[in-house]
């Protein structure tokens, strides 16, 4: 492959998800002038965890994510996290305003809920609800502990329940649900559409710096062509993978890191009854000894111009680190410096390792029973079990720990802001604007961070949803 001849460009971006497609759309409209090459192993854009099935599509904004805040009292997580996704609505909205985009392609409102169980819980969201409305980002936050408020912001959460079971509930009608792959799309014919090469097919195997600080990408096409393509910045935007390039271009930055495939399923329903009595993202609290991420939910969906119900997660287990990889993938990151790494997060986290095992136990019937703890009246005859995107949760050293398991995602920049890559999971694509734009600003022209950093004086109001109320 070395005698092959070298293409140029200025900028590639690895793997055809949101994060490259976010990264792109600001590049293309800040420096139009820049060669921009966006290579995906897949032959179709937006197919792995920005895929419309292979997430929940909630546009993650702190207003129900509990896992956020496990402290009521301190509101810290959930404010830069509506910080991020209103910088978000900010660049989808300028991008419409242009007429770049069509917001309704990929995103509606959805009201965002609480709904717990017990004394404790309703004392936890209380007291969380307290502490959110003291931030203005948070206002117009509604809290009840009246099971008939919560059977109408809710109906199905009521049907069948106890009415002496202690409930409680908030609500934010400013939520939203969000179509990520038909957003990636949208944002890379962008890219395409003012110069920049797009193309699927193309799995990147290597990544060699060169004498004059560039990069030098190479791989294999799905027609089994080979190719190079010489950049002066690239960009690792390849979800699982993207570890193991990092590792590929010898970076110091990632050095002990390692990654923990983490699966999903869903349980999904288009019944014409479920669908027309639930309008809203209704979060939940996880079950004692549940690690975070396995909090429970049951989400209004917009996808394909049509509306369905999906409720999760389930927590499934794979080797792959993307859910069309390899059995192998995992594998393929483990190095002799972060072996002892992953042991030590793997044994301050062996409530993760219960959780996971006890999931792949369960049988679907078993599974079903949590979803009837949202909607006792559900029909198990309705709901069909799909499975979910797979991610690659990040494990960094610690240097009193050895190893953490890390929660959210990692922006990590090396060889001089020369090439960068995106480590973690959720709540990465919500929040790709706001990592997106940091990176321009670190590492990109001044004039292209000027240009993206005007977008966002916008209001992020309702621009994004001219017809549509909030329900």
């Amino acid at each position: 492959m070395h005698d092959l001849p070298t293409e140029t460009a200025d900028v590639v971006l690895i793997g055809g998800g949101v994060m490259s497609a976010t990264l792109g759309s600001m590049l293309a409209v800040g420096d139009p002038s820049l060669r921009i090459v966006v290579l995906e192993r897949l032959d179709g854009l937006g197919a792995e965890s920005s895929g419309s099935w292979n997430n929940a599509g909630t546009g993650h904004s702190g207003f129900c994510e509990l896992n956020y805040m496990p402290d009521p009292t301190d509101g810290t997580r959930p404010a830069e996290i509506a910080a991020q996704y209103r910088e978000s609505l900010a660049w989808w909205s300028y991008l419409g305003r242009e007429g770049l985009i069509d917001p309704a392609d990929f995103i509606h409102r959805a009201p965002h809920m609480n709904v717990v169980f017990g004394v404790d819980g309703v004392d936890y969201l209380r007291t969380r609800h307290a502490t959110l409305s003291a931030e203005p980002l948070f206002a117009g936050m509604e809290f009840t502990d009246d099971p008939a408020t919560v059977g109408r912001w809710a109906p199905l959460m009521m049907d069948g329940r106890d009415p002496a079971e202690p409930i409680a509930a908030t609500r934010q009608l400013a939520g939203t649900d969000v179509d990520f792959g038909a957003l990636t799309r949208d944002l890379l014919r962008i890219v395409a559409d003012t110069g920049g090469q797009v193309r699927t097919g193309h799995e990147v195997r290597d990544l060699t710096r060169g004498p004059d600080g560039g990069w030098t990408v190479g791989g294999t096409t799905a027609a089994g062509a080979s190719f190079r393509i010489g950049a002066q910045r690239v960009f690792v935007g390849a979800g699982g993978h993207a570890l193991h390039l990092l590792q590929k271009a010898r970076i110091p930055e990632v050095r002990g890191y390692a990654v923990l495939p983490v699966g999903a399923a869903f349980f999904r329903t288009d019944a014409a009854e479920a669908v027309g009595r639930h309008g809203a993202k209704v979060y939940g609290q996880a079950e004692i000894g549940a690690p975070p991420m396995s909090v429970p939910h049951l989400d209004r969906r917009f996808v394909g111009g049509r509306e369905h119900l999906m409720f999760g997660p389930y927590a499934t287990f794979s080797t792959k680190l993307l859910k069309k990889g390899s059995w192998a993938d995992f594998f393929r990151t483990l190095r002799p410096h972060n072996l002892h790494v992953i042991a030590a997060a793997m044994a301050a986290n062996l409530d993760l390792v219960r959780y996971l095992v006890t999931q792949l136990a369960s049988p679907r019937r078993r599974k079903f029973a949590a979803l009837q703890r949202f909607w006792p009246n559900a029909r198990f005859a309705d709901w069909e079990l799909v499975a979910g995107g797979q991610r690659a949760q990040l494990v960094k050293p610690h240097p009193r720990r050895i190893g953490e398991l890390q929660q959210g995602t990692e922006l990590v920049v090396g060889a001089g802001g020369t090439i960068a890559g995106l480590l973690g999971a959720s709540p990465g694509a919500s929040t790709a604007v706001s990592i997106m734009a940091d990176l321009v600003r670190r590492t990109y022209p001044a004039e292209a961070a000027a240009r993206v950093d005007a977008a966002f004086a916008d209001d992020a109001g309702e621009t994004l949803f001219p017809s549509e109320p909030c329900a």
